[in-house]
Parts: C-alpha cells; structure tokens; sequence
C-alpha cells in the first residue's frame, strides 16, 4: 500500500513540475533557495482558524503545564507530518506542536531537495486534506529560516511552550487585545498590554543619547539595580544603544515597561519570548501610533521625534 502511495506521489510530482511556482508559493524570503540544507520553522493554519485539530486542557494544579488533546483529524496531522521523512528521507523533523487552529512544525533540511520545499509542504496538506474530506488548510504557510547561533533552541522552546501561552490569552485576554484610537495628547494609537499603565502614578522616560558611552549606559543600569522602588514604570521607544540596554536591566529588575513602538500590530500578533512573560503579568504596554506594515524599514529622524514626544506626554501629562 505503501509503495502504491509512494509511486502515485511520483508521478504527481512529475505532472505537476510547478506547483511551487503558484501564487500562493511565492510570499517566500527573496533569493533563498528552498530546496538547499536549511533548517526551518513552518507554521500552517486551519481554513478560518477554525479548532479542527485539538482542544486546549489545563488540570487544576497551578503547577502543571496545559497541553493540546488532539482530536481524531489532529492525530492524522500528526501522523502525516511524521510521514514526511518518510517521503523525503533529505529532511529531518526536529519538533511539532499541533494547536487547535494552526501547527508549528521545525524541521531541518540535511541534504538538497528535488523539488521547492513549498511543494513538498503542498503534498502534506494535500495528503491531510483527504482526512478531512475537504479543504482543511488556509491558503499557503509561514516559514521562518533559522541561521543564527542559539535560533533553534529558541524555536524549540516557543513550539513547546505553544499550549501555555494560548491558555496565558485565554486567561487574561484583556492584556493580549488590541485596543484601537486610543488618545494621547494629539496622537491617535494602537495599544496591546496593561492598559493601565497608562495612569500610574510613578513613570520615568528612558531616553539615551546615542553618543552613550558603555560606562554611562553601565552607570544607569546600576541605578536601576539599586533602586528601592521598583514601582516605577519605564517608558521608551528603545531606539537608541542606551534605552535598549536600560530598558532590557528594567525587564530583569521587574520594572512595568510601557514601549513605543515604529510598526504596529498586524492581525493575531502577540509579544515574544520575555514579553509574552511581561505582558500576561500586567507590567507591560505596547503602544503603536502607526499600522502594521511587512517592510523593513529604518526608522526616521522624524518618527524618532514623535515617539520621544509620545513617551514625554505619557511621563509628564497622564
């Protein structure tokens, strides 16, 4: 049966020699070549982010971690996605989560591929579509390529630290919600966190020269360390060296932060990594005073400008 499997997959391959050319195929890293040894983290998502695949459980013990039950159709993702080894003996799986709506998958590519590895994610979710009986993914996927030192031990605990911070939203969705045309002073912003921050009564602006020198940006950072109030509430857009470095000593000392920031929130987005952490304890606020947009772009003079402004209103006015 197996061997039938694999000769129809063949000969679907041959027929289709440019299925990675489609539409839906190219929102891909420019220049990258897909089919070279790369490791990767892929994300696929259920048509309508419907919970096709699992639910969310939690016992009543704090200290234990939640977890995804699959349901009969998330066992045959499961299972699918194992086969792809199987299929393409060049790739090696490193980790999967399978949530409710959507899957985090790493995967590491050892030797080149025949084919685009969009093409061989398109027999995957083929292959899990017959299970469903119909459409089951949305259209194309997510693919994170990761080349830095310490990237894959990051991604590996994100994949597995996936059921806690859905249950983390689910238990505190106010500090996960993006609140729209909020006022400050003149400004109209997004904000995503403890909204009340906004009125602390205790705020100090970190803002840094980018002449800091390493020993002033050290001088501050004890400051902060030897700081018996650790009420206060840090406000930055974290531009500079300086307000980096200061702001990330505030996150380790457990100072509330309110950040600015140049991009603003695109759709079902979420802090990372220590942020996450920040927001769902209440001591973090983002705040975006422009939309969303997918382009790299260096800050300007002028945005530097406006979000310093925001950050003097904020401290000095609310």
């Amino acid at each position: 049966m197996e061997d039938k499997r694999n000769e129809q997959r063949k000969a679907w391959i041959k027929n289709h020699p440019k299925i990675e050319k489609k539409p839906s195929m190219l929102r891909r890293k420019s220049k990258h070549d897909y089919q070279a040894p790369c490791i990767y983290m892929i994300t696929i998502v259920v048509k309508g982010h419907k919970p096709l695949l699992g639910t969310l459980r939690s016992s009543d013990n704090n200290h234990s971690v939640p977890w995804v039950e699959l349901t009969h159709l998330g066992g045959s993702v499961r299972d699918e996605w194992f086969n792809i080894h199987i299929h393409h003996p060049e790739i090696k799986l490193f980790s999967l989560q399978i949530m409710p709506d959507h899957l985090h998958g790493i995967i590491y590519v050892t030797k080149r591929l025949p084919i685009h590895l969009g093409s061989i994610i398109g027999y995957f979710k083929k292959d899990t579509n017959k299970a469903h009986g119909g459409t089951l993914w949305e259209e194309s996927y997510h693919d994170r390529i990761l080349q830095r030192r310490g990237q894959l031990e990051q991604m590996c605990r994100y994949v597995e630290e996936n059921p806690f911070r859905l249950w983390i939203k689910r238990t505190q969705p106010t500090y996960f919600t993006v609140y729209q045309n909020i006022a400050i002073g003149n400004t109209q912003v997004e904000i995503m966190g403890n909204r009340f921050l906004l009125n602390h009564p205790f705020k100090k602006q970190v803002l840094c020269s980018r002449n800091m020198t390493e020993k002033e940006i050290d001088a501050a950072r004890q400051l902060l360390k030897e700081c018996n109030n650790k009420d206060i509430v840090l406000v930055s857009p974290c531009i500079s060296h300086g307000e980096k470095e200061i702001m990330k000593c505030g996150f380790q000392e457990g100072f509330s932060q309110i950040i600015l920031l140049e991009n603003g929130f695109a759709k079902h987005q979420k802090p990372q990594g220590k942020q996450f952490k920040a927001c769902s304890d209440g001591k973090l606020l983002l705040i975006a005073p422009w939309p969303h947009h997918n382009d790299r772009k260096t800050i300007t003079r002028e945005q530097c400008l406006q979000l310093n402004e925001l950050a003097r209103i904020i401290v000095e006015e609310l």
